[in-house]
């Protein structure tokens, strides 16, 4: 059984031991913005009403916001 969007999200909130507020501020690190309620949303069972899909969207700014995060924001280029 192949892993969709939100198992890898759920994954990697475990193995960074992310709170919800720790994942908002790495969201706003991208400039992307989620509310908490969108956030429970992702990591609710699939069968429960209120569940919601990770888009490539949301999970791609998660990921480059997690870079972001973990490295720092990328120096500015040189100009020779």
């Amino acid at each position: 059984m192949p892993l969709n969007n939100n198992d890898i999200f759920k994954k990697l909130r475990v193995a960074h031991k992310l709170r919800d507020d720790d994942i908002i501020k790495i969201l706003t690190l991208v400039e992307f913005n989620v509310t908490k309620s969108e956030l429970n949303a992702f990591f609710r069972n699939e069968t429960h009403p209120k569940y919601m899909e990770v888009g490539d969207q949301i999970l791609r700014n998660f990921l480059n916001g997690l870079i972001v995060h973990l490295r720092g924001p990328m120096p500015p280029k040189k100009k020779d």
